[in-house]
C-alpha cells in the first residue's frame, strides 16, 4: 500500500534504556500551549472522533481505552510521563528516596486547585492513595500501591510513603490515571456523573452515546491549555470517523485499523505511531479446561501468530511475547512453540485427553477496537485444523468489560494496555495478591518471587534479566498466547497542531493541542 500522509514515529530513544528508582525528581512540568504554527492560538475548539462512549467517568476504575483517554485530560497524577515516557513530576513537584528505598518524601505543588475551586493538598493524596489501596474501592491499580505500608503527611505540601521492600516501578505506577489524586471531600458516587480533578480540562456536558465535552480549566496549574474545549463526539464506525474528517465535522481522530487511515487522504495528516499495548487471548487456567497445562500449550503451538497479525491488522505491527517496552522486550522466539507447530499441537492436546478434541468457548469485543472479531475469526480457523472448535461470544464493549473485570471468562481475546515498566505492567495481573488476578487466571509462587525481586532491584542489567524469567515462565506454562503489537493511528486536520502521539496510547498532550483560525 501508499501512504502519501502518513508519519511513522518511532520508539523514543529514552525508551531503550532500562528505568531505575529515582533518587530525586526536578521540578519539570508540562509546558502548555506547544504548537509552533503561527495562526494556532489557544482557546480553540477541536472535535474528537471516537466509536464508543466512556463506559465510567471515576478513574480508578477505568480500563476502557476511551474512558481513559478523557479521564486523563480531567485528572492529575503525582508523577507523569513526558513525551518520550520517562517520569517527571505531576502534582508532587519533586521527590526524594531513602537509602534503603524504604521511604520516599514528595514535595507537592502549592498552586493547584481541583475544577470546583477547592485547593489540592497532602489530604488529598493521603485520602486518595488509602482509597486506591482499599479492597472496597475496586481500583485497577490497587496493586501498584502494595509496597507502600503508611502514608503520612507531616504538613499541607509533604506526604511520606513508607514501603515494605523498595519499589524500583512506584514513581512509573503513580503517573497511570488510575493512580489519580482526588479531592478528600468528594462522594466517589457523585463523580461518576460530575467529575472534579487537577487536570487540563474539566467536564463540561455529556449526552449519553453522544458526546462529551470538556473545558479549558483556567487555573491549571501548568498554565493555559491549548483548547478552549474538547468535544469526544461518538461515531460508531470508524469508516465514517473518516467521513466527518474529510467534511470537516471532525478534526482529530485515533484509529486502529490501518486499512481505514489510509482512507483518510489529504483531509488530515496521520502518524503511525508504535504501541505498548498488546493483542492476547487469555485464558483462565483456574477453570477446565483451562487448567490443564498440555492443553494450553496445544493452543499456544497451534496459532500463527503472523497470520493473525496479517489477516487482522495488515501485517501493521510485531509479533510479540508478554512484555512490549523496549527496554525489557520479550523475545517471541524463546517461547516453546516459536513457529506453529501442528504435530506438537496435536500432542499437546491428546497428552491432556482431547485427542478426539475439544470445544472451547471464548469472549471477544465487538466495539472497542477495529481488529477484535477478525483476530477471533482466524483464531477459529487455525484451531479447528487441530480438532479444536472455538465458539466466540461477541459482546458489545460494556458487557465485555463486566466479564472481563470479573475474570468471568474461560477464554477473552483482549488489547490490553502496556507500560513503560513491566513491574507496573504486571505485577497486578501474575502476583498471588495482584487485584487483576482474577483475570489474569494464573498465579504461582515462582512468579511472586520474580516479581519481588524486579520490584526491588535498582540495577538495570539484573531487572533485564529478572523479566526475561518472568517472560519465559508466561511462555513456558501458556499463561496466555500473546499474539502482536500494533499501531495506532493519528489523524490530525489542517490547522491541528501540538498533539504527541505516544507509546501508551495517551492523550495526554491535548493540553498542548491548538487550532489555528
Amino acid at each position: 500500500m501508499t501512504r502519501h500522509t502518513r508519519t511513522r514515529l518511532l520508539w523514543a530513544p529514552a525508551l531503550l534504556a532500562a528505568s531505575a528508582l529515582a533518587v530525586t525528581g526536578c521540578a519539570v512540568g508540562p509546558q502548555a500551549g506547544g504548537g509552533d504554527d503561527g495562526d494556532a492560538q489557544t482557546g480553540g475548539d477541536l472535535v474528537i472522533g471516537v466509536t464508543t462512549d466512556a463506559d465510567t467517568l471515576f478513574p480508578w476504575t477505568a480500563t476502557q481505552f476511551q474512558a481513559v483517554n478523557v479521564l486523563q485530560n480531567i485528572y492529575g497524577t503525582l508523577t507523569e510521563f513526558d513525551e518520550d515516557l520517562e517520569v517527571v513530576p505531576g502534582l508532587a513537584e519533586s521527590w526524594e528516596t531513602s537509602d534503603d528505598g524504604l521511604t520516599v518524601t514528595l514535595t507537592l505543588r502549592d498552586d493547584v486547585v481541583f475544577a470546583d475551586g477547592s485547593d489540592f493538598d497532602s489530604a488529598d493524596v493521603v485520602s486518595s492513595l488509602e482509597a486506591i489501596k482499599d479492597p472496597d474501592t475496586a481500583a485497577v491499580s490497587a496493586a501498584n500501591l502494595a509496597a507502600v505500608t503508611a502514608i503520612d503527611a507531616p504538613d499541607a505540601q509533604t506526604v511520606v510513603l513508607t514501603l515494605s521492600a523498595p519499589d524500583a516501578a512506584l514513581f512509573s505506577k503513580l503517573a497511570v490515571v488510575t493512580t489519580a489524586m482526588l479531592s478528600s471531600d468528594d462522594d466517589p458516587a457523585a463523580l461518576e456523573t460530575e467529575p472534579n480533578g487537577t487536570g487540563p480540562y474539566r467536564f463540561d456536558e455529556r449526552t449519553p452515546n453522544q458526546s462529551l465535552t470538556l473545558v479549558a480549566s483556567d487555573d491549571w496549574w501548568g498554565g493555559e491549555p491549548g483548547l478552549g474545549s474538547i468535544e469526544f463526539r461518538v461515531i460508531p464506525d470508524e469508516s465514517a470517523i473518516v467521513s466527518a474528517l474529510q467534511s470537516g465535522n471532525v478534526q482529530f481522530a485515533v484509529f486502529d485499523d490501518a486499512l481505514v487511515a489510509d482512507t483518510v487522504g489529504g483531509a488530515a495528516e496521520v502518524a503511525e505511531t508504535p504501541q505498548l499495548s498488546y493483542h492476547a487471548l487469555q485464558f483462565n487456567a483456574r477453570t477446565a479446561p483451562f487448567d490443564s497445562l498440555d492443553l494450553r500449550l496445544a493452543l499456544s503451538c497451534a496459532i500463527d501468530r503472523q497470520q493473525v497479525l496479517d489477516t487482522a491488522a495488515l501485517g501493521e505491527g510485531e509479533v510479540t511475547g508478554p512484555i512490549t517496552s523496549p527496554a525489557f522486550l520479550s523475545d517471541p522466539d524463546g517461547r516453546p512453540c516459536p513457529e506453529p507447530d501442528l504435530d506438537q499441537a496435536r500432542q499437546y492436546l491428546a497428552d491432556a485427553g482431547y485427542a478426539d478434541g475439544i470445544e472451547i468457548d471464548a469472549i471477544v469485543m465487538q466495539d472497542g477496537y477495529s481488529t477484535a472479531v477478525a483476530e477471533a475469526e482466524n483464531v477459529q480457523a487455525q484451531l479447528a485444523e487441530i480438532g479444536v472448535t472455538l465458539n466466540l461470544e461477541v459482546l458489545e464493549s460494556g458487557a465485555y468489560v463486566d466479564r472481563w473485570v470479573a475474570g468471568d471468562f474461560g477464554a477473552a481475546f483482549a488489547l490490553n494496555g502496556g507500560q513503560p515498566d513491566p513491574d507496573a505492567m504486571y505485577g497486578r495481573y501474575f502476583t498471588s495478591t495482584g487485584n487483576l488476578n482474577a483475570v489474569a487466571g494464573y498465579s504461582s509462587d515462582t512468579l511472586d518471587a520474580l516479581f519481588a525481586e524486579g520490584k526491588a532491584s535498582n540495577d538495570d542489567a539484573e531487572r533485564q534479566r529478572i523479566y526475561a524469567d518472568i517472560s519465559a515462565e508466561l511462555e513456558d506454562e501458556a499463561v496466555w498466547v500473546w499474539l502482536f503489537t500494533g499501531y495506532t493511528y493519528t489523524a490530525t486536520a489542517p490547522g491541528v497542531s501540538g498533539f504527541v502521539p505516544l507509546a501508551n496510547g495517551s492523550l495526554q498532550y491535548l493540553r498542548e493541542t491548538m487550532v489555528s483560525n
